[in-house]
């Protein structure tokens, strides 16, 4: 399992009972968690002076209890900055488990030597194309929902990176992919997170299952003539760490060569000592 150690201002203080206890900065939360269905004594002071719980409804959907809680605020992740604030489905615009991934395309980039260009596609409020901006690469920032851009440039702008050679895009990936193609752009790293269903903003359905091998097949083909890292996230229920490391050893790793990687993302639980299992990710590196 590749654990996100690094935190100071996240931490998972306890979990079980199909939830977890979460510090965000100052701000205490608890969150449903569909892994985290061992007990948990509740001993933890933390359960009981949360200042926000997010409740699911019987019928679907769900809602935030709020006690002192701020609209938003920010949080620090070692050089990086990232504005948080409760959302509608549980969210808080930032998954703690990717600071993993942040970690493995920091250090590529920063060691390759050379100028990096890097496409994030499902790029959500930019926690990758922050981390990877900050490591000196120009980043493509692509998601449908214009929210989400907006709020990941916010997150460039508290974290010091409002002139990086970003760019934002709000657009449906495949189709922005397909047109990158017929431009002859290149990408030397592709992140990718896709999510389990979803449409674009011209009513475009995505569903996973369908969608994701001939996704990666369409993006590999942006890949420069000297690539240096594929990230393959999801978040899917019942999708094995190894499918993610097989689509990229397949459609990548044969005709490019390099070394192909696959584990659980986890964060470590602070009470029980084990590590919360946060989804599944798939790389492949040139070296």
């Amino acid at each position: 399992m590749w654990i996100a150690d690094g935190w100071k201002d996240y931490e998972l203080l306890d979990c079980g009972g199909g939830e977890k206890l979460e510090r965000w900065g100052q701000q205490i939360l608890v969150r449903p968690d569909p892994q985290a269905i061992w007990e948990t004594d509740h001993r933890h002071p933390g359960w009981r002076q949360a200042n926000a719980r997010y409740s699911r409804s019987s019928t679907g959907g769900g809602h935030w209890d709020k006690h002192k809680l701020p609209e938003q605020w920010a949080i620090g992740y070692k050089d990086l900055r990232f504005q948080v604030k409760p959302m509608n489905f549980k969210h808080t615009g930032l998954f703690p488990e990717q600071a993993a991934n942040w970690d493995f395309a920091m250090e590529k980039i920063r060691n390759a030597g050379r100028p990096i260009r890097v496409l994030n596609l499902f790029a959500y409020t930019g926690g990758a194309t922050v981390a990877c901006a900050a490591a000196g690469a120009s980043v493509c920032h692509v998601d449908a929902a214009k929210g989400m851009v907006a709020w990941a440039k916010e997150n460039a702008k508290v974290s010091g990176l409002s002139e990086a050679p970003i760019r934002w895009i709000v657009d449906d990936c495949a189709k922005f992919v397909e047109r990158e193609i017929r431009r002859g752009k290149t990408y030397d790293a592709i992140i990718m997170d896709p999510p389990s269903y979803g449409r674009g903003p011209g009513g475009e359905v995505w569903k996973l299952e369908d969608n994701l091998y001939p996704f990666v097949k369409l993006c590999a083909r942006v890949l420069s003539d000297k690539p240096l890292f594929v990230i393959l996230n999801s978040y899917t229920t019942g999708l094995a760490p190894s499918v993610l490391g097989y689509i990229l050893q397949m459609l990548i790793g044969k005709e490019r060569g390099g070394k192909v990687t696959w584990d659980e993302l986890g964060l470590p639980c602070s009470e029980s000592g084990m590590a919360l299992p946060c989804g599944a990710t798939g790389r492949w590196m040139s070296e």
